[in-house]
């Protein structure tokens, strides 16, 4: 086993973080997105509130102190409409299985079986808002290079 998979605690922090610009941004896609989606965007929401007060949890029984979110978190581009909103929540949903992909990696055990769900959820929330899979979801610099050959 790696020293990183003996000490967890960072790829945790990590995705604790993500946890929290995950709810940040949800909180900005509930407000432009379009009535038809409105309730998916409130389950996400509640996912990711879930998973963080899980996360911060964890992060404690580790004997660190979790990550407290920021006040505000820049947004990756504009989102003055619907049609951005989805994107956003794309985007988010990329964010967050790119850190559970380095938690399965640093994690052994029950943790590692949790991060893998999570990132599985995430991938399939993506899959959902953008209306399309990618190859490897939680490796950006696989994803990246599979949708920009799609466009």
């Amino acid at each position: 086993m790696s020293s990183s998979a003996a000490d967890p605690t960072q790829a945790v922090q990590a995705a604790l973080a993500a946890e929290h610009a995950a709810v940040y941004g949800y909180g900005v896609v509930g407000g432009r997105v379009g009535d038809d989606r409105r309730g998916e965007a409130r389950e996400a929401y509640d996912a990711h509130r879930a998973r963080r007060d899980a996360l911060e949890r964890t992060v404690r029984d580790l004997g660190a102190t979790p990550v407290a979110a920021a006040a505000a978190y820049a947004l990756p581009f504009p989102v003055p409409d619907a049609a951005a909103a989805v994107r956003l929540a794309a985007e988010l949903e990329d964010r967050v299985a790119g850190v559970y992909s380095d938690l399965v990696r640093a994690a052994g055990g029950p943790l590692r079986r949790e991060a893998a769900g999570s990132l599985r959820e995430a991938a399939v929330r993506a899959v959902r808002w953008r209306g399309r899979s990618v190859a490897f979801p939680g490796l950006a610099e696989l994803t990246t290079s599979a949708v920009s050959r799609t466009q």
